[in-house]
C-alpha cells in the first residue's frame, strides 16, 4: 500500500441547503456521518461541488465545525477548500478553517486572474505556511491556469504543501508529475480517471460519485493496491456508468440531485447552477440499478 496520507476515497462533499436557501447544518452532519460509514477516509468540505464560490466565509466556517463534529469519532479526515483567487484571503479562511479543526486544506488554483507560475509559487506557500497539510487542486478547466510540473516540483519542497488533486484530464501530464515530482502523491481527481490514474501511479481519488457507490470505489482502489487488478478492472467498468451520468450536467447539479431522490433532502443548488433535469437523475438511477446492492 502506497502512502496515503488523506486515505484511499475522499469525497468532495456537497452542502445541504434548507428550503429557504440556507446552509442545512441537521442534513449535513447526517450526511458526513453517512459518507464516513461507506467508503469515505476523508471529507472535502466547501470544495467546487460543495459550491464554494455561492458560501461567504460566517457559511464556510460555520460547516466545517459541523462537519468536523459529526466525524470526530470516527477514523475520518476533514478537509477544508479554503483556496480563492485572493491570497490574503485565502490565508485568513485557511486559518480558520484550522481554529475549526479541520486536518487538511484543499487549495485550489487561482481562477479568472490567471497568476503566473511564480504568483502560483507565492500564493500556495502562503497558505501552506498557516501550518496545515496542503493538498494543490490542479484543474485549469476550471481556472484558466495549469500548475505546471516544474512547479509543483518547487511547491513539493514545501512540508506542508504533501498532495494535488491531479484534476488535468491529461495522463501524459499524471504521468510526468509523478516521474518528476515523486514526493507530491497524486490523487485523482475525476472519478472516471481513477483506475488509469492508480495504473501510472496516483493513491487515490477525491470523489464526486462516492456520494452514491464510496464503498464500491473504495472496493475497487483497495484491489488495485492488493494487486487484484482483474477485479479493479471490473469495479471499474461496473462503475463507469455512474462516473458518466454524474457528470451529464454541471457538476454538483447531478450528484445532488441524485442524493435528494435516493438518500434523503440536501437542497436545491444555488444561482447561477440550476437543479438537474429529470433525464439527468433517471440515467443516473438506471446506472446505480445496473451496480446493484445500493
Amino acid at each position: 500500500m502506497p502512502k496515503t496520507p488523506f486515505g484511499l476515497v475522499a469525497t468532495a462533499m456537497i452542502t445541504p441547503f434548507a428550503p429557504d436557501g440556507g446552509v442545512d447544518h441537521e442534513a449535513a452532519w447526517r450526511l458526513a456521518r453517512h459518507l464516513s460509514d461507506n467508503g469515505s477516509d476523508c471529507l472535502v468540505v466547501t470544495g467546487t461541488t460543495g459550491e464554494s464560490p455561492t458560501l461567504d466565509d460566517n457559511e464556510k466556517i460555520a460547516l466545517y465545525h459541523t462537519v468536523v463534529d459529526a466525524v470526530k469519532e470516527k477514523d475520518t479526515l476533514v478537509m477544508a477548500g479554503t483556496g480563492t483567487n485572493d491570497t490574503r484571503h485565502s490565508v485568513e479562511l485557511t486559518e480558520k478553517a484550522a481554529e475549526a479543526g479541520v486536518d487538511a486544506i484543499l487549495a485550489v488554483t487561482p481562477y479568472y486572474n490567471r497568476p503566473s507560475q511564480e504568483g502560483l509559487v507565492a500564493h500556495f506557500r502562503a497558505i501552506a505556511d498557516v501550518g496545515k497539510p496542503v493538498m494543490l487542486y490542479n484543474i485549469p478547466g476550471r481556472t484558466g491556469r495549469r500548475i505546471e510540473v516544474d512547479t509543483l516540483a518547487r511547491l513539493s519542497e514545501h512540508p506542508n504543501i504533501v498532495a494535488v488533486k491531479d484534476a488535468v484530464e491529461d495522463l501524459d501530464f499524471t504521468s510526468k508529475t509523478i516521474n518528476v515530482v515523486p514526493d507530491l502523491i497524486l490523487y485523482s481527481g475525476q472519478d472516471s480517471l481513477t483506475l488509469p490514474s492508480l495504473a501510472v501511479g496516483a493513491v487515490g481519488i477525491v470523489s464526486v460519485a462516492s456520494h452514491l457507490v464510496g464503498r464500491q470505489i473504495q472496493a475497487m482502489v483497495r484491489a488495485f493496491h492488493d494487486g487484484d487488478h482483474e477485479e479493479a478492472r471490473r469495479l471499474h467498468h461496473l462503475l463507469y456508468p455512474v462516473f458518466e451520468a454524474c457528470f451529464l450536467e454541471t457538476n454538483p447539479a447531478p450528484v445532488k440531485a441524485a442524493v435528494n431522490t435516493f438518500w434523503g433532502r440536501v437542497g436545491d443548488v444555488r444561482l447561477p447552477l440550476v437543479n438537474a433535469s429529470a433525464e439527468t437523475v433517471a440515467a443516473i438511477e438506471k446506472a446505480l440499478a445496473a451496480v446493484g446492492g445500493l
